[in-house]
C-alpha cells in the first residue's frame, strides 16, 4: 500500500469557460468539484492504475465532510483526521481558448497542537502496512515548519521510504531527514537551491540530504539526480490541456518505481508519460489512458554526463 499525506486537503473547484476576460463578468460553461490537495491527487492516480493506496491528512468542517464523501464515492480509501478548522477550497479557472489555467488557493485551517499529536498517532499506525509514503503540498496554519521532517523521521523508523513534494521552509527542513525522493518543480527547486540551473539545483538538494531529486520542468520534462547517476527525459510531443496535477501524476509514478525498485531511467520514463497524460485530462488527479499508453513507448531517458567543475551524484 502507498500512503499519501495531505495535511492541507482541499475541495478542488474547476471552472471551465471559453475565454477568461479579466476585469469583466465571465460566464462559466462547466463546473466540477472534487476532493483535492496534492496527496489526494497522487492517490487518485494510483487508484486509477489499480494500486492499493490510502489517503490520510487533516480535514474539517462542512468542506471536510464533502471531501471525505467524494473520496468514498470514488472508491478511494481515506483515514483523514477530523479537525475543528474548515478545510480550504481551491478554484481552477480553465481558459479553453488560450489553453491556460488560473488557480486560486485558500490558506486552509489553523491546526491545534492536540490535533497534530492525534494525527501523528494515526500516521504511525498507518505506516505499519505502507510500502512507501508520499508527503505532498502546503502546510496549514498551526503546524511546525519541520512537520514533514517529523513525518519522514517516523517513516524511517518504520523502514518506509518517503517521497517529499513540498516548497519553501517545509522542503528545506525535510531534506535533513534524508527522504528517498524529493520532487520540486522548477520554481521550488530554484528557491530551495539558490540557482536557476535545474541540474545544479538538484545536486544541491542531494547534498543537503535528499537521496534522489527529480525536478519537473513543465514541457521540458523531468531531470533526476540519483545515487545511480543523472538522467533527463521529456515528452516526445507537446500536450495541450490543464497542467494542474501533472506533477502529482509524476509523483505517483515515482512512488510506484520506489516500491518496485525499478531502475531509474524506467522510473523517469514512466513519470514523464503519466505526467503528460495528466495534462491531457481535464481535472487534477486524472490522466488520459490513451495518451499514457501512446507515450510510454516513445519517451526516452538520456543519461547526463558530468560537467566540468561539477560534482557528480555519488
Amino acid at each position: 500500500m502507498i500512503l499519501t499525506v495531505t495535511l492541507n486537503a482541499a475541495l478542488d473547484v474547476t471552472y471551465r469557460l471559453p475565454r477568461l476576460r479579466p476585469h469583466a463578468s465571465n460566464r462559466v460553461r462547466e463546473t466540477d468539484a472534487r476532493a483535492g490537495g496534492k496527496g489526494v491527487n497522487v492517490s487518485r492516480v494510483l487508484h486509477a492504475l489499480g494500486h492499493d493506496t490510502v489517503v490520510t491528512g487533516l480535514s474539517g468542517g462542512t468542506t471536510g465532510e464533502t471531501v471525505r464523501a467524494e473520496l468514498a464515492a470514488a472508491g478511494i480509501a481515506e483515514r483523514l483526521l477530523p479537525i475543528a478548522g474548515e478545510t480550504r477550497r481551491t478554484v481552477a479557472v480553465v481558459d479553453e481558448e488560450q489553453g491556460d489555467t488560473t488557480v486560486l488557493l485558500e490558506p486552509g485551517p489553523v491546526v491545534t497542537a492536540a490535533e497534530w499529536a492525534r494525527f501523528l498517532d494515526r500516521y504511525d499506525d498507518l505506516l505499519a502496512r505502507a510500502g512507501a509514503v508520499v508527503l505532498s503540498g502546503s502546510l496549514p496554519g498551526g503546524l511546525p515548519v519541520d512537520a514533514y521532517a517529523v513525518l519522514i523521521r517516523l517513516a524511517r523508523a518504520r523502514l518506509v521510504p518517503a517521497v517529499l513534494d513540498a516548497d519553501g521552509e517545509a522542503l528545506r527542513a525535510g531534506l535533513a531527514e534524508a527522504p528517498a525522493v524529493v520532487k520540486p518543480n522548477a520554481h521550488e527547486l530554484a528557491a530551495a537551491s539558490g540557482t536557476d540551473d535545474p541540474r545544479a539545483g538538484a545536486e544541491a538538494l542531494r547534498a543537503a540530504g535528499a537521496r534522489a531529486v527529480v525536478a519537473s520542468l513543465g514541457p521540458a520534462g523531468l531531470i533526476a539526480c540519483t545515487p545511480q547517476g543523472s538522467w533527463a527525459a521529456r515528452p516526445p510531443e507537446a500536450i495541450a490541456g490543464n497542467p494542474t496535477g501533472a506533477g502529482d501524476a509524476a509523483v505517483a509514478a515515482l512512488a510506484l518505481g520506489l516500491v518496485a525498485g525499478t531502475p531509474w531511467p524506467e522510473r523517469l520514463i514512466r513519470a514523464v508519460a503519466l505526467s503528460a497524460a495528466a495534462v491531457a485530462a481535464p481535472l487534477a488527479g486524472d490522466f488520459d489512458p490513451a495518451v499514457h499508453r501512446r507515450l510510454l513507448g516513445r519517451v526516452a531517458a538520456e543519461r547526463l554526463p558530468a560537467r566540468t567543475g561539477e560534482t557528480p551524484c555519488p
